[in-house]
């Protein structure tokens, strides 16, 4: 069984004050806490490896190289991948977009085709899209939720029976916590003959997560997180399907050849993952974020989510004791850590402004998934708490004092 208490000594900044009171750190699914192993991960790289890869000869340039490359396969087996199937990027956000483009410009996406989304996608798994579907002259389908933000299954289906060539689908919605049948939803896309792209970005982090019983043709994640860097993540693409893709940002360290005639150039591109990280790559983030999985793995994903459901169970408890709006289901064998809510007779903001003056961190708004907020009733957005490993029963309780304190406020 996990214990949050000897985990909380590798996060030096959860014993900070805020405002003057302990920092009860609830904004997990924006961005996680990095334990001391991480940063110190990083730090040693820029004190005795630092060297631009692939490039250089010399002892520092081929260490740096090893050193990025043994990250990749960490970071790769952490999700059931293959090291050569495993592109690193920035973040989630660049990861799809780079999905997307490298199938336009692959012409894998054209004219006639159905672009299939759903409406609990946070933006970077919906904008990259309608971009795409534009540029390509394809069609977008949006599948709705049902009032508990749960995907409605038959309007999948629906969706997938008119020449669909590519379904893109959180795993975990960074609203209501919800958790998608991938596995389900990736074998119906490809019985369709569509590929199938999961955004992990908020399932990586809390779950066991392996993408060849998932299923997925593409698979999305952040580092920042998952304990990681910020300015990390990463692009799972199937082998043989990133094999055909042509990359969509070429450049530097990207290719095998180059040649140019009086009038015109030509490049060959080395083998994936290499063709898809044009440039200077963040090697020291990749670093961290190998420690990162590293940690999540002493740690165990099983116990990491058993941790979280716990206490999501404990939190929803005490959201209906307040009297609060919750959004998404209350089963828990439905749902992971992030649960939105609201307050009778206050905005968002204005909870989580007063919340903070308790030391406690949420978020306000729409979470970047506005077309989820409003079919779920709130335009004005929602207060989201997120938990993870290092988050305690105390400080679901304290929360929760601290909720009928500003209950009362409001109601004078």
């Amino acid at each position: 069984m996990l214990d949050p208490y000897r985990v909380r000594r590798d996060f030096p900044i959860l014993s900070k004050k805020v405002h003057g009171k302990q920092l009860v750190y609830f904004d997990n699914a924006a961005t996680s806490q990095r334990p001391l192993q991480v940063v110190e991960a990083v730090e040693s790289f820029y004190k005795s490896l630092n060297a631009n890869i692939g490039r250089s000869v010399h002892e520092l340039g081929l260490r740096a190289t090893e050193a990025y490359e043994d990250s990749r396969k960490i970071v790769a087996a952490f999700i059931g991948a293959k090291p050569e199937e495993l592109v690193f990027t920035k973040n989630t956000t660049e990861s799809i977009n780079l999905a997307a483009y490298s199938l336009l410009v692959s012409g894998l996406i054209s004219r006639g085709d159905a672009i299939v989304v759903t409406r609990m996608e946070h933006h970077s798994n919906l904008l990259p899209w309608v971009r795409v579907a534009k540029l390509a002259g394809a069609e977008l389908r949006v599948v709705d939720v049902d009032d508990e933000g749960r995907l409605r299954l038959d309007e999948y289906e629906k969706a997938l029976s008119r020449g669909a060539k590519i379904v893109a689908v959180t795993h975990v919605s960074n609203v209501t916590g919800v958790v998608n049948p991938v596995k389900e939803l990736c074998r119906l896309a490809h019985d369709a003959g569509a590929f199938c792209l999961v955004d992990g970005a908020q399932s990586t982090p809390h779950m066991r997560v392996d993408v060849k019983d998932i299923g997925a043709d593409f698979f999305a994640f952040s580092g920042h997180k998952m304990l990681g860097p910020m300015g990390t993540g990463g692009l799972y693409i199937r082998g043989d399907l990133a094999e055909r893709l042509e990359p969509p940002f070429p450049g530097g360290g990207a290719i095998s050849l180059v040649s140019c005639a009086e009038d015109s150039c030509s490049a060959e591109w080395l083998h994936p993952p290499h063709k898809f990280e044009a440039g200077t790559p963040n090697v020291a983030g990749a670093v961290g974020l190998a420690k990162a999985v590293e940690y999540l793995r002493s740690v165990g994903m099983e116990d990491v989510e058993e941790h979280e459901k716990r206490l999501t169970a404990k939190l929803l408890e005490v959201l209906e004791g307040v009297g609060a709006r919750i959004y998404g289901p209350r089963d828990m064998k439905d749902r992971l850590g992030v649960v939105s809510f609201n307050l009778d007779g206050l905005t968002p903001h204005e909870v989580a402004s007063m919340l903070d003056l308790e030391g406690i961190a949420v978020r306000s708004g729409h979470h970047c998934a506005l077309p989820l907020v409003k079919r779920l009733g709130s335009p004005m957005g929602t207060v989201r708490a997120s938990l993870y490993l290092y988050n305690t029963p105390e400080e679901v309780e304290y929360f929760g004092a601290v909720l009928e304190k500003i209950k009362k406020l409001a109601t004078g």
